[in-house]
């Protein structure tokens, strides 16, 4: 979750130029270093402050940060002062030279309002704030903004908004690499280096509750609290914003990407706020552009092995100005314009404004999984179709948890992330691929993605992952979006229940969100599986309780496609004209 330094594009997208704003170097720089900031606990944050040279009040943007505040020489510091801001970085509790204790998630709420509130108590504070930045940074200024009225403007770029959902559990699966790769690298205590790690053997490791000691040589509660908390409780509820949504203010400008590790939550989130907030203008301007990106944001319009073209790229820190200073400064730059959800038709590759999320005119057609028995690897007799169902033999494989499928780029924050060559995981025999015949014309698929699967399993618990792809005519296979359902979680996260050995259970698997044209020529490919590792981490198939388990066992998979099992997935479909 550490933002990327590639951040600003060359052009701004010719459907949303706004008005140029005209530069006025009006002010110098004047630079102040650690400032502490008192917490309510006694704790004091340290901030870098860039301000104006000047007698006088001014808008303040503010970025909070576990990463590390830069000196004199931060950009944005640099950038705003200049036209009458004040700039504040500030260093999150227990990092940098801030004072306190470390945790994720944890105290950024109350500290994210303590520094409000000495903030807009400043002499050259004119008591209206901005908020700015990504990642981390982005879940600083969701986590703060309920209730916040000083707060008028926030523009955060791919940011968590939900520590549980975002970073931890998917479908009651663990985000093994995401969770504990990002949650061991930021670990570390001040003048502390962690060991070289192996994250290849690393993420082998079991059981998971002890990770922590076993990779980095000491005791990370944290980490094994997020183990422990396998379900949405009170310790979850303290981290998230998520149920405060409507107490949020102030107009948000988000950044997304369709290969980023939070799109589909982040789409959602900004749903949240613009159909329950109290604030009319927080419904009103809470919007989102979602490019077609990983977890940084492309400056050549090339991400993962596609190429997206220069039309993809954008200025990024051209249109925070200009969200800034028309919220903060009152200027006519346009952006209260601005589409609510913004979003790049890959395929297409174009951008597009659309009024709502899904879109209401999506057509959800299904296309059934069919085959003769042998739909295992690229070789097989898979296919999609939305030809109804007959009597059809089920497809099986064998699924070894010492064995897994591994994660070939998707929404994932290591590398390679975003769109990836699949015909290299196609080859195994643990993984069905059904594929659709070439398409004649152009079939677009804009939203939320699901997969509703009929299966069986010798286990008492197992997995069940789902990948949509899109095959080019060399026969390139391109991943758009991906998911997975733990057994156990099929009903309810919070009441788990473990299945009965063969008997077969319909499971709805969530596969995210993406926008995508398939070309003619083009044909549309689904995967079914049982892991997506390190991804996600590996279903030992005991039914033992999770986070202990060292023992691994593997696990017969049946995927049943007939008439009374009617395997497909569920794709939104939006019609032409």
């Amino acid at each position: 979750m550490k933002p990327h330094k590639i951040l600003t594009g060359l052009t701004l997208l010719a459907a949303w130029i706004l008005v140029a704003i005209p530069v006025q170097a009006e002010y110098e720089v004047q630079f102040e270093k650690d400032v502490m900031i008192p917490m309510r606990d006694g704790v004091k944050l340290a901030a870098n402050i860039f301000r104006p040279k000047a007698d006088g009040k001014f808008p303040v943007l503010l970025a909070r940060s576990p990463y590390g505040k830069g000196d004199e020489k931060q950009g944005d510091g640099l950038r705003y002062v200049p036209k009458g801001y004040v700039v504040i970085i500030q260093d999150c509790r227990g990092k940098g030279r801030s004072e306190g204790e470390w945790e994720p998630f944890k105290y950024d709420r109350d500290d994210g309002h303590d520094t409000y509130k000495w903030i807009v108590e400043q002499p050259w504070s004119n008591g209206e704030i901005g908020t700015f930045s990504g990642s981390y940074l982005g879940f600083t200024q969701w986590i703060s903004a309920p209730g916040s009225e000083c707060v008028k403007a926030m523009f955060p770029v791919v940011p968590l908004i939900d520590p549980y959902v975002d970073a931890c559990y998917d479908g009651g699966a663990f985000n093994l690499s995401l969770a504990f790769g990002w949650g061991a690298a930021v670990s570390a205590k001040k003048d502390e280096k962690l060991p070289q790690i192996d994250w290849a053997e690393a993420y082998r490791v079991l059981p998971l509750f002890t990770w922590d000691e076993k990779v980095t040589g000491r005791k990370v509660q944290y980490l094994r609290d997020w183990v422990t908390h396998t379900y949405y409780d009170d310790y979850w509820v303290e981290r998230s914003a998520r149920d405060h949504l409507a107490d949020i203010t102030a107009p948000m400008l988000n950044i997304a990407g369709w290969y980023d590790i939070f799109s589909r939550n982040d789409l959602e989130n900004v749903n949240r706020v613009r159909n329950s907030a109290k604030s009319e203008a927080a419904r009103k301007q809470a919007r989102i552009l979602v490019g077609p990106w990983t977890h940084g944001i492309s400056k050549d319009g090339k991400v993962g092995q596609m190429d997206f073209g220069k039309q993809s790229v954008i200025d990024l820190g051209d249109l925070q100005e200009k969200w800034f200073e028309h919220w903060l400064k009152g200027k006519d730059t346009s952006v209260e314009n601005l589409a609510p959800f913004r979003i790049f038709v890959m395929g297409r590759n174009e951008w597009r404004d659309e009024q709502e999320w899904p879109l209401a005119r999506a057509q959800y057609i299904p296309y059934y999984f069919h085959s003769n028995g042998s739909a295992n690897t690229l070789k097989g007799d898979g296919v999609l179709s939305t030809k109804p169902l007959g009597a059809e033999p089920a497809d099986e494989y064998v699924y070894h948890p010492d064995d897994p499928v591994p994660t070939l780029g998707g929404n994932n924050l290591s590398s390679p992330a975003g769109p990836t060559d699949q015909r290299k995981v196609e080859e195994r025999a643990d993984v069905l691929v059904y594929t659709s015949a070439e398409l004649k014309e152009e079939l677009e698929v804009t939203g939320p993605i699901k997969v509703v699967l009929y299966a069986s399993s010798s286990a008492k618990d197992t997995d069940w992952t789902a990948k949509l792809v899109d095959v080019h005519p060399n026969g390139k296979a391109i991943n758009l979006c991906d998911g997975i359902i733990r057994a156990r979680c099929r009903e309810s996260v919070e009441n788990p229940t473990l299945i009965e050995p063969g008997k077969i259970y319909q499971y709805e698997i969530d596969v995210w969100v993406t926008s995508n044209v398939f070309l003619a020529g083009h044909k549309v490919r689904v995967e079914i599986s049982s892991s997506n590792f390190p991804r996600y981490d590996r279903n030992p198939n005991t039914g033992h309780p999770f986070a202990q388990e060292v023992d691994l066992r593997k696990a017969d998979q049946m995927i049943y496609h007939d008439r009374d099992h009617p395997s497909h997935i569920l794709l939104p479909v939006i019609p032409k004209g």
